[in-house]
């Protein structure tokens, strides 16, 4: 026997999910991707679609423990739901932010400094700088 440390293992199914969500993302979130991957933001790596439990989050930061979501129209009237997701992940000692469609569309640079807060980075560093142009 070794003294490996036990992996947790996504199941199938949620990998299967991860990945279709990958492929079908908002423009939103491919913006707001374009944004943190790379480690472009303070150097914060970033997941995108990952697997939490029973739920697929936007994107993920494991070192800062910090989850961002990216709401749209689909959000509409699913406050509870939303609530009761947030509560899951919090629970498992995760911060979750929630930014709008609009947010990320209409001001990404506060939408990134957003998440540097939320995941206790200083930003007066330095700025951060909005992608130059997003993905089609």
């Amino acid at each position: 026997m070794t003294d490996r440390p036990t992996r947790h293992r996504i199941p199938p199914r949620m990998t299967q999910r991860s990945r279709s969500l990958r492929r079908r993302s908002t423009y939103p979130e491919r913006v707001l991707w374009y944004l943190l991957r790379n480690k472009q933001i303070k150097g914060l790596r970033f997941r995108r679609q990952h697997a939490v439990g029973r739920y697929v989050v936007d994107f993920y930061c494991p070192a800062a423990k910090l989850v961002v979501e990216v709401d749209g129209e689909s959000h509409a009237g699913r406050a509870e739901q939303d609530a009761k997701r947030s509560a899951y992940l919090e629970a498992r000692g995760l911060k979750v932010l929630r930014v709008t469609n609009d947010d990320v569309m209409e001001n990404l640079e506060a939408v990134g400094m957003a998440i540097l807060d939320a995941a206790g980075v200083d930003a007066t560093a330095g700025k951060v700088r909005p992608s130059p142009s997003p993905p089609p």
